[in-house]
């Protein structure tokens, strides 16, 4: 149930990478009422899971007051890492249950400063399935790294 005295924001987010580590991408669009945002980014050398992260994380830094909304990612690791994973990597000092250092630390804790200021409902959506927001933040994704990898030449 969507909060209604918080503004209504819709977010679709994606990330890409060419090789796994590799140049990547991020993207994201916002949409509320009639306005529509897109974001995308580079990385030289990251990876998909990275990227991922950062779409997220950018598209919640560019609300600039608290929101709520439904966020629709094709990323199970992402999901399921903020709304289940995260809080036993918490309890445990970012460890995971096999007592490994938690990959990406860095950016779970980004995005928990991100999300706490709003009212997220997170939703997952299969990939590259004709979804038109998740297409539309794909190809971001990928115009990004088309972009960087235009300007070197």
């Amino acid at each position: 149930m969507t909060d209604t005295s918080l503004p209504h924001v819709t977010i679709y987010t994606d990330g890409a990478c060419r090789g796994n580590p590799g140049p990547g991408g991020w993207g994201a669009v916002l949409v509320s009422g009639r306005h529509e945002k897109d974001l995308k980014g580079f990385e030289t050398d990251t990876t998909n899971n990275r990227m991922e992260l950062t779409a997220a994380i950018m598209a919640l830094r560019e609300l600039k007051r608290p929101c709520a909304i439904d966020l629709w990612t094709d990323s199970e690791y992402l999901r399921k890492g903020i709304t289940e994973w995260i809080h036993g990597w918490q309890k445990r000092g970012w460890k995971t249950s096999a007592r490994q250092p938690v990959k990406n630390a860095e950016l779970w804790r980004s995005l928990l400063d991100e999300v706490a200021r709003h009212r997220i409902q997170w939703h997952w959506v299969k990939g590259h399935s004709g979804h038109p927001g998740n297409e539309r933040a794909d190809a971001l994704a990928n115009e990004a790294i088309d972009d960087h990898q235009a300007s070197r030449v």
